[in-house]
């Protein structure tokens, strides 16, 4: 029997339930769910075993990527009799990289109410636990088309920020190799069945990402760190290596300087940014 204690307003309310662990839903989640006149779900087979946890009594109605655009009419018509629409996708927020677009453009369209329930979120809770820089974007699933996908790791290996990605196991690890190509210097966090029984966090370097061994059973949320700074030791270089540094810059270019090491195993980068640094204090 739905709850009364509360008049709630006619609208779409988009609901946030749990990504795996049945206890991450909050109080008022339940109480809209169990309020709403209709339940939009992805699988009303995996869904109906969270409201039978919570025994929620509200009318199922299929609603995925293929039957939105047909429906989201017969949606709004209901709301417009006053009555409480909720939508729910499989599992954390709803319309991130799930359906639900089409019906809010359309209710926006109409002037009806939209109103979030927030809880759980698989990218904010992969965020949490990185220990990457705080500043993220959330891209969800990558393209399958390879022109596509270069010129989106293309952009994405320009922002200096944390990058969150969405991915079955198996095309990330179809992707490891440009993975490197874009993100070598970076570091990343792979979460695997985030609150559930079996739940896996792999942090490594990118550039180790050919060591992975990744179970290839549902889905992912990987972040990859803001771009790591490079660290020069210029304890490589001796007392007498800089004094003949200094003096060769008057007189000779940065590459020949680069050059004229070759042969000492010192790393290029250590003479060549040696070298800036004196010019800059110049």
């Amino acid at each position: 029997m739905k709850s009364k204690t509360q008049k709630l307003k006619k609208g779409l309310y988009i609901v946030s339930t749990p990504i795996g662990n049945l206890k991450d839903i909050t109080f008022r989640a339940i109480d809209i769910l169990k309020k709403s006149d209709i339940i939009l779900c992805e699988d009303t087979r995996n869904s109906k075993k969270l409201l039978n946890h919570y025994d929620i009594k509200s009318k199922l109605v299929s609603y995925h990527k293929f039957n939105e655009r047909k429906i989201s009419e017969q949606i709004i018509s209901e709301i417009e009799k006053y009555n409480i629409i909720s939508l729910i996708s499989d599992a954390g927020t709803p319309v991130i990289s799930d359906p639900g677009k089409i019906l809010i453009k359309e209710c926006v369209s109409k002037n009806i109410p939209i109103v979030p329930i927030p809880g759980v979120s698989s990218v904010t809770a992969t965020a949490s636990i990185s220990g990457f820089s705080e500043k993220f974007i959330f891209f969800g699933f990558l393209s399958e088309k390879l022109s596509i996908l270069k010129k989106e790791l293309e952009m994405l290996s320009k922002i200096d920020c944390s990058i969150i990605l969405f991915s079955s196991p198996r095309k990330f690890l179809k992707n490891l190799e440009k993975f490197q190509e874009y993100f070598y210097d970076r570091e990343l966090v792979i979460c695997r069945e985030i609150t559930k029984l079996h739940e896996e966090f792999i942090r490594l370097k990118v550039s180790d990402l050919k060591k992975l061994d990744l179970n290839i059973k549902g889905e992912l949320t990987a972040i990859f760190s803001e771009k790591k700074k490079p660290i020069y030791n210029f304890n490589n270089l001796t007392e007498s290596d800089k004094r003949l540094i200094i003096k060769m810059l008057s007189k000779k270019t940065i590459k020949d300087i680069v050059d004229y090491f070759k042969d000492r195993n010192i790393p290029k980068r250590i003479i060549y940014n040696y070298c800036l640094e004196r010019k800059n204090e110049n």
